[in-house]
């Protein structure tokens, strides 16, 4: 087992290690959350995708199965975030991450009952925002990282954030190894966060199949496209996404109420919270009906290849990292590799000679 690393990160959560795995939507299940934590990084359940009934399940199966933090993301555009929290709060669950940022009210009612605050952001004037609202610490992702996502580099974006607020700042998008801790250390960051690269572990409940197709692309197999729900979302370029560019807007409709009937019986969902939670994600775009209903039951497209393995149906959300990674370890030896290597290349920079000014 590798030493721990002690930074602002781990002494605020209380893992061993300065590495979050993200709360990824049909992914970041009691298994793989459990392996995480297990290995001394801080795992995240994905809460989005679950009822309430299984989220206090999921997190009663985490708690049966390791004494180490985790923490739980939710959506707090969602209709039901308010009883999400006040579940987190009974559960005595350690971390709440967020998807966008959660309002002052839902911020102060967690911190109240001891439950760390960390958000995930994706530009400084967010990060500023929590950050003056309470939260304790913030997730700033670049635009390499999968899932909704901007354009601003995870090097541009970083150390911006990392300027602005006094609080501990976690790096995202991009990052899959210990050189890219040492590199986010040194842009002043806590630690690091990583989606695909957990995604890609032997712990993960993902079926093979996929895992396959993340570890055949190459980076130029992942993209940006606008066509699922009407915002930039990083994935695995596909031909379903391809036909998604293509379709005019007739088809993109029928499309969209064909996948939001299927996610509305999955979730209970009347159509008024579907059709209102579309909206909320919208934050000010001009979106089609047919993209709002699509906002409110991507979930649908990724539970198709994440859980099913239809990647003919489905959508993969990817980090441009996708392109690098060549293999499935457990979750265990990730996490120990990734010290290893951060170790190695803490050493070569000390190793580093200081020559003194010619003349």
């Amino acid at each position: 087992m590798e030493a721990a690393m002690e930074t602002a990160l781990t002494t605020l959560v209380g893992v061993r290690h300065p590495i979050v795995q993200t709360g990824m939507g049909w992914v970041a299940g009691p298994r793989l959350v459990t392996a995480a934590a297990e290995a001394g990084a801080l795992g995240i359940l994905a809460s989005a995708t679950m009822t309430t009934e299984q989220l206090r399940a999921a997190v009663r199966e985490v708690r049966s199965r390791t004494d180490a933090p985790f923490g739980v993301n939710l959506r707090a555009d969602a209709g039901d975030a308010a009883e999400r929290v006040r579940l987190i709060i009974d559960e005595g669950v350690r971390v709440a991450s967020f998807a966008l940022a959660p309002t002052r009210e839902l911020i102060a009612r967690l911190k109240d009952a001891g439950v760390v605050v960390i958000p995930s952001v994706g530009a400084r004037r967010h990060a500023e925002k929590v950050a003056a609202w309470g939260a304790d610490a913030v997730i700033v992702q670049g635009g390499e990282g999968g899932g909704h996502t901007g354009d601003v580099a995870t090097t541009v974006l970083l150390p911006q954030v990392v300027d602005a607020v006094d609080i501990p700042v976690v790096a995202a998008g991009g990052f899959s190894d210990g050189r890219g801790l040492v590199a986010a250390l040194a842009y002043g960051a806590a630690g690091i966060a990583m989606g695909t690269r957990f995604l890609l572990t032997s712990d993960s409940t993902v079926p093979d199949a996929v895992k396959a197709e993340y570890l055949k692309a190459g980076v130029q197999d992942v993209t940006v496209t606008t066509a699922v729900d009407g915002l930039p979302h990083r994935m695995l370029r596909t031909e379903l996404v391809a036909s998604l560019e293509r379709a005019g807007r007739a088809r993109a409709l029928a499309r969209a109420v064909r996948h939001a009937a299927g996610f509305r019986k999955l979730s209970g969902l009347t159509w008024a919270q579907m059709v209102r939670d579309g909206l909320a994600m919208r934050h000010g775009k001009d979106l089609s009906w047919s993209q709002v209903l699509l906002a409110a039951n991507t979930p649908m497209l990724l539970k198709a290849s994440m859980v099913e393995g239809r990647t003919d149906l489905g959508v993969m959300a990817s980090g441009q990292v996708a392109g690098v990674i060549e293999d499935l370890p457990s979750c265990a030896e990730l996490v120990s590799r990734v010290m290893a290597e951060a170790r190695q290349a803490t050493e070569a920079l000390h190793s580093l000679r200081t020559l003194p000014p010619p003349g």
